[in-house]
């Protein structure tokens, strides 16, 4: 979602034409968040997906001419068609955008939306919104799993933190899509970091990281602390917690085994499992095939 406002600040910089659309409401379904953007250029060159199918094509148009002149246009777009030429998605969202020119000092904003470090906020005529930090995904450990957790966390727009004192495994080589690479032993570095806002995954499988890591964790806000490993494993890691004064209470915050029961057996497979737990965590749904839920989907 971010992604699109680098495009923007680079052809700012690039003095290059080109327009927004951006969704600023959305009735009946949950194409895409309130905020999201494409950008075209006069060219015709499309950076970005709004989730609109067939009607992407209105948008585009709307856009060339906004590249070209200038003047902001509203879209109003009907998504609940079944017609077998126009296509269309039958959901029943109704979707409405903005299409609009920013100037040279968007370049800036855009750059800190991108970033994500500080809230920024999207002004567009009567439309605002405001896109949060990234939330903070820390993994505890610098393996082929948190690799896999890397990727598909940078995706869905966290910022990954991987912490391992061990200089071999930290390098941006073993997880190219961490955000950060952190060097330090979990009891000297989670105590400053984790907040209200924190996600953090033990994946080390080794008590002398595991065991710290944990208790740094329960004396903090975090919203979700992860555990990997197997039943036994969880047993023991609790004893030791026990033993330093953790109580039951305090323990159920675990979620381990960490991850969603979705059969997985590859590494890929278990990043998948667990990625989606966190999101159900921090959104506050039970993780329950959307077959068996009601309302809006996704």
């Amino acid at each position: 979602m971010r992604d699109v406002f680098a495009v923007a600040a680079r052809w700012l910089d690039e003095r290059r034409p080109f327009a927004l659309a951006t969704l600023i409401a959305l009735r009946q379904a949950k194409t895409a968040p309130i905020g999201t953007t494409i950008a075209v250029d006069r060219e015709g060159h499309i950076v970005g997906n709004i989730g609109a199918g067939c009607y992407e094509t209105e948008i585009v148009e709307a856009a060339l001419k906004t590249a070209a002149d200038g003047n902001v246009r509203r879209l109003d777009i009907n998504l609940d068609t079944e017609d077998e030429v126009l296509g269309g998605t039958a959901c029943g969202a109704v979707m409405q955008l903005i299409v609009w020119r920013p100037d040279a000092s968007f370049a800036n904003d855009a750059r800190a939306i991108v970033a994500g470090e500080r809230a920024v906020a999207l002004r567009i005529e009567d439309f605002e919104r405001v896109f949060e930090p990234k939330p903070r995904l820390i993994l505890l450990g610098a393996t082929a799993l948190a690799q896999d957790i890397a990727a598909i966390a940078r995706r869905a727009d966290f910022h990954t933190i991987v912490v391992d004192p061990r200089p071999a495994f930290a390098t941006t080589e073993r997880v190219p899509d961490a955000s950060e690479i952190v060097r330090a032993w979990p009891d000297e570095y989670l105590p400053n970091v984790l907040d209200g806002n924190s996600t953090l995954v033990v994946l080390s499988h080794d008590p002398k990281f595991d065991v710290p890591g944990l208790a740094a964790a329960l004396r903090s806000p975090a919203k979700y602390i992860g555990l990997l490993g197997s039943r036994r494993a969880q047993a023991a890691r609790r004893a030791d917690l026990r033993a330093m004064g953790f109580d039951d209470r305090a323990l159920e915050r675990i979620h381990g085994p960490v991850g969603l029961d979705i059969g997985g057996e590859t590494t890929a497979e278990t990043a998948v499992s667990v990625m989606a737990e966190i999101v159900a965590v921090r959104s506050g749904h039970g993780g329950k095939p959307l077959v068996a839920a009601s309302g809006t989907i996704h």
